[in-house]
């Protein structure tokens, strides 16, 4: 997935950070994603989420609002009401390169900013909300003790994640008479709900009046046992599916009439988390994952390389013997194939310690077949065609883009 750095001007002046994080191939749409309070850019849900959607034709610019992250801006300074005009300073630096977001996601207070900016921002077809507050003032409840202090003298330091943050006056009265009721009822884009029951920060309730103060088309979908900030990789992976799948609905996802810079028939692999072995894979409209076991240091989400080569075996052995039954209109009720692979000693070969992959297949089918018929059903799996190219020596050949 290639990411560019780049910054855009917020709403008091300062040069904000962000990652606009792009597809390999076609560019078919955008999105854009507020983080939570306090967070950034790069926490594990945004990047997550950008990924998978990039892997579909999706931009995403994620961003650093004021005075976090790698933004410049006092934090004390901000608001929830500036937090939603740097939403908008962002929309509109999207704009300027001629790619108006057509999907908003907000996390946390970011949702709720994401709710208050959307109305005034005519190009967007669809939101998502992750463990978003129904009510701004929400957020405070992480500092009532403090609360005192910053009204009398005007700002406090207060302790959020483990991390000392500076919270100004302004930022306590301007959240305490923020309300999202008119702006939920006035998106006019799609909306999916993300939330966890069990979320201990912002509970579930905030989901439900989220929910009905939204007109249709709306969605709400569990996150299950996940926390309020998706740390889990697993959790993450699970939003991203969501909302790559729930947001298809509502973007015009179609590929542009210019040739395609992935044709058909080529299979995309992306890497999804640099820092493990999880791979995207996709091929037309169809996705999956790719993975290591965890004794070998991946996460074991999705298949193995070579779970995937045998996979493919079992498939074409299946359909291969499928078409023959069905053209001699025999009676087979259903197939199955076990593929088993391993390395195994090259006994021919001229290194007596060569080794080649061995793939075991086992055969099962169901139906009121002659013995004479399962012979011949036998003989033509190794008729399948990914059989004959493993047979063969295969030639791979390999040019850097």
């Amino acid at each position: 997935m290639p990411t560019e750095k780049l910054t855009f001007i917020g709403h008091a002046g300062d040069t904000l950070a962000a990652r606009l994080d792009l597809p390999i191939g076609p560019h078919l749409a955008t999105a854009l994603f507020a983080h939570c309070f306090t967070c950034s850019k790069d926490i594990t849900a945004a990047r997550r989420i950008a990924a998978r959607l990039a892997s579909m034709g999706i931009a995403v610019l994620r961003f650093d609002f004021t005075g976090l992250g790698h933004s410049e801006g006092e934090f004390e300074n901000t608001s929830f009401s500036s937090n939603v005009e740097d939403l908008l300073a962002a929309c509109a630096a999207l704009g300027a390169r001629g790619m108006a977001p057509a999907l908003v996601i907000g996390h946390s207070l970011g949702g709720a900013a994401v709710l208050k900016a959307v109305p005034q921002m005519p190009s967007v077809k669809a939101v998502v909300t992750i463990g978003a507050p129904f009510d701004p003032g929400h957020v405070t409840h992480n500092f009532t003790d403090a609360i005192p202090q910053i009204l009398d003298q005007g700002v406090a330091e207060v302790s959020l994640g483990g991390r000392p943050f500076r919270i100004g006056k302004g930022f306590i009265e301007d959240i305490s008479g923020a309300a999202l009721t008119a702006s939920i009822a006035r998106l006019g884009a799609a909306l999916l709900v993300l939330h966890a029951p069990r979320d201990a920060t912002v509970g579930i309730e905030n989901a439900s009046q989220i929910f009905m103060a939204a007109k249709h088309p709306k969605s709400f979908v569990t996150l299950d046992d996940a926390d309020h900030l998706i740390t889990r990789s697993a959790d993450a992976e699970y939003a991203a599916d969501v909302i790559a799948a729930w947001s298809k609905r509502y973007l015009a996802l179609e590929q542009p009439q210019k040739p395609a810079a992935a044709p058909e028939g080529v299979m995309r692999v992306t890497e999804a988390d640099p820092k493990g072995f999880l791979q995207d894979i996709q091929s037309g409209p169809h996705h999956l994952l790719a993975d290591e076991p965890t004794q070998y240091g991946g996460t074991n989400k999705g298949l193995s390389p070579y779970g995937l080569v045998s996979a493919g075996l079992g498939a074409c052995t299946s359909m291969t013997i499928r078409m023959y039954a069905r053209r001699k209109d025999w009676p087979l009720d259903s197939v199955s194939v076990d593929i088993t692979h391993a390395k195994a000693h090259a006994m021919d070969a001229a290194d007596p310690g060569a080794k080649v992959d061995q793939f075991d297949r086992v055969i099962r089918l169901a139906g009121d077949l002659t013995a004479e018929q399962r012979a011949k059903l036998l003989e033509i799996a190794d008729k399948c065609p990914v059989h004959r190219t493993l047979e063969r020596t295969s030639q791979v050949t390999t040019t850097l883009a």
